[in-house]
């Protein structure tokens, strides 16, 4: 009986856990104050950079496999179809503020902004472009340099992602936005570990 419960709870924590790491700085920062009299148009952008963010928490979990439920081959298909949507949620955040301010929007791709968030933020999109484009070309390369390939520019865009996110003030919450940068950078380090430990083991049989 107490295997059983704990077979259904576990899971149950597990993904209360994640859908509360996803939700609440979503909903925190839709409830913003700084949103009040801002046009449609930039709060949609606004919401695709956090909804992109939270996307960035899920696919370290879905690429290893962890989340209770999912089967691997479903899980990877799922990090697949979350990929594609981060793109889309970072063009949606780009295009949108440049359609709400076209000479900042050019000048931060042009790497002219003197706001550094602006610079890490530009860096991170064209990280997220990189890793998708290796993803595309996957069957291109070697595995390990694939892998290696994949895992740096995923890293740079977390990295680039946390940093804009920190140094801007904006749309976020401040106590959940650090949160959810925290929960980010440790999902992406355990799932770079827990991929190597298993390469490790593979190399050992």
């Amino acid at each position: 009986m107490c295997w059983n419960l704990s077979s259904v709870l576990r899971p149950a924590l597990i993904w209360g856990a994640l859908a509360l790491a996803v939700f609440v700085p979503v909903i925190a920062a839709a409830n913003s104050p700084l949103l009040q009299w801002r046009d449609p148009l930039y709060i949609f952008a606004g919401l695709a950079g956090v909804v992109g963010m939270t996307m960035m928490l899920v696919q370290p979990l879905l690429a290893i496999g962890v989340l209770p439920g999912v089967s691997l081959l479903a899980s990877r298909r799922l990090h697949r179809a979350v990929g594609a949507a981060l793109v889309l949620a970072v063009l949606g955040h780009v295009i949108g503020l440049w359609m709400t301010s076209p000479p900042d929007v050019i000048d931060v791709l042009l790497f002219r902004s003197p706001t550094p968030f602006a610079i890490w933020g530009v860096l991170a999109m064209w990280a997220v472009f990189g890793a998708a484009l290796f993803a595309v070309l996957r069957p291109r390369f070697p595995l390990r340099a694939w892998r290696w390939g994949h895992t740096v520019l995923v890293g740079l865009a977390v990295v680039g992602t946390v940093v804009h996110a920190v140094q801007i003030v904006g749309t976020m919450e401040v106590v959940t936005k650090i949160a959810l940068s925290v929960l980010v950078v440790t999902a992406l380090l355990w799932a770079i570990v827990r991929r190597r430990v298993w390469a490790m083991g593979l190399r050992r049989l």
